[in-house]
């Protein structure tokens, strides 16, 4: 499409600010930036006042451009309804705050898993749907419309908008639908498994355009669905937003701190790591190491931190705005991050991951070999992954960054090679895919 005037583009998107976390930051940033290229977006997105948001952060407002329209709606959510039973807030992904689940959740999660399909936000489509029918209604028009999931009852929007009016359709899929790591969780009947099944295999189907994070993902909906083009699917990773990199790196000079920011737990299998970290800790009591996790940690990994001996020299930071969050990233001397020991792991390339690289800090990084975060590490010289139980490599790696900090406490690397990787030029890559 090749056209004098900007283009416009239609974000459906559950997750906006104030919502906070790291789902809403994949279209906060293309918005962004979209207009840098001759893209002009308008958002339509739930009242925050009605929303079920796991965790806020209002100072994600003053990101979005003052240009951009952002319409807001109601919505009918049943986790009001979910508070009241079990006493607990909104479930994070995956479930990480949930820590084991009894009884009563696990009715709940029964629940969830057949009597709400994608998900229990679809009560929101309906709203969407009105908010998008009035502004087709008031003559306006849309080159593209975009819908961003998880939630992924959200793309059944953008399917029920082709069907209506033939609207060109990018279904932007952050997770994978019904292979995500903790679908299994959710214990769906098999009438329910397939229903669900069915809506992905319509998504991805009719979808004028499928984008997702990482190539392990494309793969993955490709081998289910080997009759569609693979010019169809697009990698467009998450990534960072320079703004959000001016302050100074401020690596500490009185210890070796190592951080590890968002949510982790158990089943990110970091138990080895830690049992190093303390065998690290012991052979070199000349360098001060020091563990920060900043975000949610579940009961049963603080666990493996206390039996580990590791309590002492470890901090806990609850959620903090994302500006904050960065601050963090910036005061450390390396940083930690972990891939789910789950099946079908090796596409799961955590959004935090670019603003690791763009901390530009050695990066511990447990997980696969051969997935893709640690084909992007090694890329960016970072780091490697860490299989799960390598003790050994664990050590040796470990020993080395405690050798070169003795030598200089700034363990800071020395080449830049993940600007490709910027939010502004993955909006760039989103605006060709719109014009093509």
């Amino acid at each position: 499409m090749s056209v004098s005037r900007p283009l416009r583009l239609l974000v459906i998107t559950y997750y906006w600010p104030p919502s906070g976390g790291a789902g809403v930051q994949r279209c906060l940033k293309f918005v962004k930036h979209l207009g840098h290229f001759q893209v002009e977006a308008t958002v339509i997105t739930v009242d925050p006042a009605q929303a079920t948001y796991p965790v806020l952060d209002e100072s994600l407002l003053a990101e979005v451009p003052p240009t951009v329209r952002v319409i807001r709606t109601g919505t009918t959510e049943p986790f009001e309804s979910y508070k009241k039973l079990t006493g607990r807030a909104v479930p994070y992904g995956g479930f990480a705050n949930e820590g084991k689940p009894g009884l009563l959740q696990q009715a709940l999660r029964f629940v969830r898993g057949n009597l709400f399909i994608p998900d229990p936000r679809r009560g929101w489509n309906r709203h969407a749907l009105a908010a998008v029918e009035q502004l087709l209604a008031a003559g306006e028009q849309f080159d593209a419309v975009l819908t961003s999931s998880p939630p992924h009852s959200t793309q059944l929007i953008g399917l029920e908008l082709k069907k209506r009016h033939g609207l060109r359709w990018l279904a932007d899929l952050r997770d994978p639908w019904t292979d995500i790591y903790y679908y299994k969780d959710l214990h769906h009947t098999p009438l329910a498994a397939w229903l669900d099944a069915r809506y992905e295999r319509q998504v991805l189907t009719q979808a004028d355009a499928v984008l997702v994070t990482s190539p392990e993902t494309k793969r993955l909906f490709l081998a289910k669905l080997p009759v569609l083009p693979t010019t169809k699917f697009h990698v467009l990773p998450n990534g960072y937003d320079e703004s959000d990199f001016r302050q100074s790196s401020a690596a500490p000079t009185d210890c070796l701190r190592i951080t590890h920011t968002g949510t982790i737990t158990e089943l990110y299998r970091i138990e080895q790591l830690l049992k190093t970290v303390a065998t690290c800790a012991a052979a070199h009591p000349e360098v001060p190491l020091r563990l920060r996790f900043v975000g949610q940690v579940s009961a049963e990994l603080r666990g493996q931190i206390e039996r580990a001996g590791l309590l002492p020299i470890t901090e806990f930071i609850p959620f903090v705005p994302h500006d904050k969050s960065v601050e963090y990233l910036l005061e450390s001397s390396v940083l930690l991050m972990a891939i789910p020991d789950v099946p079908r792991n090796f596409g799961i390339l955590p959004g935090k991951v670019f603003e690791y690289l763009a901390a530009n800090k050695p990066i511990l990084c447990v997980g696969p070999t051969g997935s893709d975060a640690d084909n992007l590490l090694q890329e960016c010289g970072a780091g490697q992954a860490l299989p799960y139980q390598d003790a050994a490599l664990m050590l040796d790696t470990l020993e080395t960054l405690v050798a070169q900090w003795r030598i200089n406490s700034n363990l800071d690397l020395p080449a830049v090679s993940h600007t490709r990787y910027s939010r502004r030029a993955l909006a760039g890559e989103l605006s060709k895919i719109m014009n093509n």
